[in-house]
C-alpha cells in the first residue's frame, strides 16, 4: 500500500504548481490499535514513504495520529493510511483521498481482514531429530505466528541500497527488523563485493552472494569459461552458446572470422560488465566497431524464433544453494520478454533497439510498448514462462524437451564456475552456510527453438511494476527464501565480540548445535582421500560411498533432504537422479558430489527408506560427531580391505 500510495503522492505533488518547494507535509494516519501505543512504526514507514521526494523527511512532516476502533467497519484492516495532504508554500494544503488508491502491486494482499489470513508457524521442523528448524517465509495471503521475545529479538535483516521490495515485504512478514549493526543480522540481500570482504560473515549469517561468481557473471569470463569447458569436451557438449571474441587480446581472431564470414554476417557488441542493454549495438562493417575496450563481440544470432514476428528471450531464475556439495534448483515460472517492434533482418534495422534487444529497461521507452498483468495471458511485450509454454504446446511444439536443454545449460555454466567459487569459498569463509546466490539466466531460442544461453546476471532484477512481476518474483522470492534454510542462532553468537556471551539460552534453536564448518576426523579425510584418488571407479566401486556413512556424511545428506522439503516452485536440477553424466564436467573431483549422486541413485524411487535411515542415526546423534565404531571406516571390516595400505588410519 505504501508503494502505491507513494507512487500516486508522486503523481499528484507533480501536477500541483505551488511554486516552489514544499515546506511542511502534514500526515494524517488511523492507526488499527486500540490505543496509541503503536506510533514509532507508523512514523518510520511515513519516513520511508515520503523519502522518495524529499531528502530529510524528519524534519518536513507532522504526524497526526487517530485511535481505529474495532467497531468501525467502514476502515479495512489492510489500508493504515486515510488521508495525507502537503502544505505548499502558500499554505494551501494538497489533499490526497487514500481510501479508494489500489493495493500495492509489490505487495498485493487479501481484501478481507487480516485475522482472517491463514496463521502459519513460525519455524518449519527439520525431517530429522536433533537438527535445529528454519524460519518460515510466508505468501501475502498467509501470516506468520510471532515467535517468543527473546527469539524475536534475533530476527534482524541488513538493509542494502539494493534490497529490492519483493524482499523486503517477504522478511518483514516472518518479523524480521532491520539492523544497522555488522554482527547482529541474520541475512542480507545486498550488492556483490570483493571476496576479502566474506571473511567478516559471522556463521550465523546469509549473503545472497557466494565469492568468485562474476566467472559466470561478467559477459567476458563466462564466455572465456564455456569456451575452455568446449575446447576440453567438444562442441558436441557445448555448443549452446555463440562464437565470442574478447577485445582487445582476441583482435586477431575477431578479424580472420570477419573476413571469413562475408559482409552479410550481424555482429553484437557488448561492453563485458555492463546490465539493462546498455552500450549494446549490432552492426555489420568493420569500420562501425568501437574504439572503447575492453568489448566483447559475438555472432549476432540473426533468426530467432519469432511470435506474432518479434523476437524475445527468456529470464530463467536459478538458485544455487550451496557449492560444495553443488546443489542447484531452477524455478518453474520465468519471464518472457519481447522486443516491442516486429523483426527484421534488414541491415537498415541494425540501429534499431526495440527490435533487435529484448531488454525490458530498453523497450519500455518505446510508445509502442504494451504492457501485461495477467500471468496466463500471452498478450503485450511480457509474458509469464508458463504462458509461453503453454502457447507452444498449443501449436505441438515440444516444451519439455526444450526445457530439459535448458537444465542442461544451467548445470554446465554453473559448473563452469565451480573451480574459482569453491577457491574462494576456501579462503574467505567460516562456513558454508553463510552463502547462497540467484542467477538470471537469459535464454534465447532460435528458428529451430534450440536454446542459446546470453548472459548470466548475478544480480538479477527482482523490481516488480506489474502484477505479473509481483506473481512470479514475489513467489520465487518467498521459495528461495524457505529453501535458503535461515535459522535462529545462538545467542552468544550474535553478541558483539567486545561483550560476554550468554549460555541461559542455548535452547533457542530448537534442537542440538551443530558443527557449521566441517571439522573432519582423520577417520573421514581417510574416507574422502580414498574415493577421490581413484583413477578408473565405476558405478559398483562408488556405490560403496554408502556403506559406511561418517558424521559429516550424515550431516550433509539430512541437510539435503530436508532442502527438497521446502522447494516451494523450485525443482532441485543437480545432484538428480541423471546427473552423473555431469560429475566429469568439473575441473576436480569433489567427494561430497559423489556421496550425493550416489544416495540419489539409490534413493530417488524411494525417499522414505533414505529418510528412515538418516532418521535413526540423526537419532543417535550421529550427525554431531560420534565415536560409534560402525560410523568409522577403519572398525568395519568389509569395507576396510578394500582401501589401500597407503591410507593409515590413525
Amino acid at each position: 500500500l505504501f508503494h502505491s500510495l507513494s507512487l500516486h503522492c508522486g503523481k499528484r505533488l507533480k501536477a500541483a504548481e505551488h511554486g516552489g518547494k514544499v515546506r511542511c507535509i502534514v500526515l494524517h494516519i488511523v492507526l488499527h490499535c486500540d490505543g496509541l501505543n503503536s506510533r514509532t512504526p507508523y512514523q518510520r514507514l511515513a519516513g520511508a514513504l515520503l523519502s522518495p521526494f524529499f531528502p530529510q523527511p524528519a524534519d518536513l512532516f507532522m504526524c497526526s495520529f487517530t485511535p481505529h476502533s474495532r467497531q468501525n467497519s467502514l476502515v479495512c484492516n489492510t489500508q493504515i493510511l486515510n488521508m495525507c495532504c502537503w502544505k505548499g508554500v502558500f499554505g494551501c494544503p494538497l489533499i490526497i483521498d487514500v481510501s479508494s488508491l489500489p493495493l500495492s502491486v509489490e505487495e498485493p494482499m487479501s481484501l478481507g481482514a487480516e485475522d482472517d489470513r491463514e496463521e502459519r508457524p513460525a519455524l518449519v521442523p527439520s525431517l530429522f531429530p536433533l537438527i535445529p528448524p528454519t524460519l518460515y517465509f510466508s505468501t501475502a495471503s498467509e501470516k506468520v505466528e510471532l515467535l517468543p521475545a527473546e527469539q524475536r529479538r534475533l530476527l534482524k535483516w541488513k538493509m542494502s541500497t539494493v534490497t529490492p521490495n519483493v524482499v523486503k515485504h517477504t522478511i518483514a512478514r516472518s518479523h524480521f527488523k532491520v539492523t544497522k549493526k555488522s554482527h547482529d543480522w541474520l541475512g542480507c540481500w545486498g550488492h556483490h563485493m570483493k571476496s576479502p570482504g566474506f571473511k567478516a560473515i559471522g556463521e550465523h549469517q546469509k549473503l545472497n552472494h557466494f565469492p568468485g561468481t562474476f566467472q559466470i557473471g561478467r559477459k567476458d569470463r563466462l564466455w572465456r569459461n564455456l569456451s575452455k569447458m568446449q575446447a576440453r569436451f567438444g562442441k558436441q557438449e557445448f555448443s549452446f552458446f555463440p562464437r565470442t571474441f574478447v577485445l582487445p587480446q582476441d583482435i586477431k581472431l575477431l578479424r580472420k572470422a570477419w573476413e571469413d564470414s562475408g559482409s552479410r554476417q550481424k555482429w553484437i557488441i557488448k561492453p563485458p560488465a555492463s546490465a539493462r542493454g546498455i552500450g549494446i549495438q549490432v552492426i555489420h562493417k568493420w569500420s562501425q566497431m568501437p574504439r572503447k575496450r575492453p568489448l566483447l563481440v559475438q555472432k549476432y544470432l540473426h533468426k530467432p524464433y519469432l511470435i506474432s514476428g518479434n523476437k524475445f528471450d527468456l529470464r530463467i531464475y536459478v538458485y544455487v544453494t550451496s557449492y560444495d556439495p553443488l546443489r542447484i534448483y531452477i524455478f518453474s515460472d520465468g519471464l518472457v520478454r519481447f522486443a516491442s517492434c516486429k523483426y527484421s533482418s534488414s541491415m537498415k534495422t541494425l540501429g534499431n533497439k526495440f527490435m533487435h534487444l529484448t531488454n525490458y529497461s530498453v523497450n519500455k521507452k518505446n510508445s509502442e510498448y504494451q504492457t501485461n498483468s495477467d500471468d496466463k495471458a500471452c498478450q503485450g511485450h511480457k509474458w509469464a514462462l508458463k504462458a509461453l509454454w503453454q502457447y507452444l504446446g498449443a501449436r505441438g511444439v515440444n516444451t519439455t524437451l526444450i526445457w530439459e536443454k535448458i537444465k542442461d545449460i544451467v548445470i554446465k555454466t554453473i559448473i563452469a564456475s565451480e573451480p574459482y567459487v569453491n577457491s574462494l569459498l576456501k579462503m574467505n569463509l567460516k562456513t558454508p552456510y553463510s552463502c547462497h546466490e540467484l542467477f538470471g539466466f537469459d535464454i534465447m531460442l532460435d528458428e529451430k527453438l534450440k536454446p542459446w544461453i546470453l548472459e548470466v546476471n548475478i544480480s538479477p532484477s527482482l523490481h516488480s511494476n506489474t502484477a505479473l512481476d509481483v506473481s512470479i518474483k514475489g513467489q520465487m522470492i518467498r521459495d528461495l527464501l524457505n529453501l535458503a534454510g535461515f535459522r535462529i542462532p545462538q545467542k552468544e553468537d550474535v553478541i558483539a565480540p567486545c561483550s560476554s556471551a550468554s549460555s541461559s539460552t542455548s535452547s533457542l534453536c530448537g534442537g542440538n548445535r551443530e558443527r557449521t564448518k566441517p571439522d573432519l576426523s582423520a577417520d573421514e579425510k581417510v574416507k574422502r582421500a580414498f574415493y577421490l584418488t581413484q583413477r578408473y571407479a565405476d558405478q559398483d566401486f562408488l556405490s560403496t560411498v554408502l556403506d559406511v556413512l561418517t558424521p559429516e556424511d550424515v550431516r550433509l545428506l539430512a541437510e539435503s533432504e530436508d532442502e527438497l522439503t521446502r522447494l516451494g516452485q523450485f525443482e532441485r536440477i543437480f545432484p538428480s537422479p541423471s546427473s552423473s553424466r555431469y560429475l566429469r564436467f568439473f575441473e576436480c573431483s569433489r567427494y561430497l558430489n559423489i556421496l550425493l549422486d550416489q544416495w540419489e541413485q539409490k534413493h530417488w524411487n524411494n525417499r522414505t527408506k533414505g529418510i528412515s535411515l538418516l532418521t535413526s542415526l540423526c537419532q543417535k546423534g550421529v550427525h554431531l560427531g560420534t565415536s560409534d565404531p560402525a560410523h568409522m571406516v577403519r572398525n568395519c571390516g568389509k569395507r576396510t580391505s578394500v582401501y589401500p595400505k597407503k591410507f593409515k588410519f590413525v
